[in-house]
């Protein structure tokens, strides 16, 4: 069975990306088999900016926060990021994530759920795919966008459409045939 990390893209109190992330692991625990699950929310995993000496791509790690965060998205074979869209780019500590790795990224395929206003996030997709796509990562065509996702969130759970769940479900078969796909690659 494949890892499917699902991250929590913000830190903000307050957030609605936790609610929703919730609701995507739901739907992938309980319709889909092709996956096991690690929840990642950056808020708790905490990593500072960038503190460590060398470059990513050496992979000569000294903090132990980079080590375990290396070693689980290592063990990863495919990413969905729930991130919002902050003034029409994306969220610093999803990007900030990202940056403190290299090779661990490489020919994993990544979909995105996100949310914000008028765009569903989409803007904020669109600027984080020049460093996906620099680290290795492999956008999946569809993808989930939350307009006003706010309205959607009562009492801290996100409930969404039938539209959005369809679109969730088939993005997730999706996600799961191109990291078979992208396996060999990844051996």
């Amino acid at each position: 069975m494949s890892t499917l990390m699902i991250v929590v893209g913000s830190v903000r109190p307050g957030r609605i990306g936790l609610p929703i992330a919730n609701w995507v692991h739901g739907e992938v625990t309980s319709s889909n088999t092709d996956f096991d699950v690690d929840f990642v929310d950056l808020a708790e995993l905490s990593l500072p900016f960038m503190d460590e000496p060398a470059h990513p791509v050496k992979r000569s790690y000294t903090k132990d926060h980079t080590i375990k965060w290396s070693a689980r998205v290592d063990a990863a074979d495919a990413f969905i990021f729930v991130t919002p869209e902050y003034n029409h780019s994306y969220s610093p500590a999803l990007k900030n994530a990202l940056d403190f790795l290299s090779a661990e990224w490489k020919h994993k395929p990544v979909m995105f759920v996100s949310y914000g206003g008028t765009s569903g996030g989409t803007r904020g997709v669109v600027a984080l795919e020049v460093a996906t796509n620099a680290l290795g990562l492999v956008r999946i065509p569809s993808a989930v966008e939350l307009p006003f996702a706010m309205r959607d969130v009562v009492d801290g759970v996100f409930t969404a459409d039938e539209k959005v769940s369809a679109t969730l479900t088939k993005a997730l078969a999706e996600l799961a045939a191109t990291s078979a796909a992208l396996a060999p690659l990844r051996a």
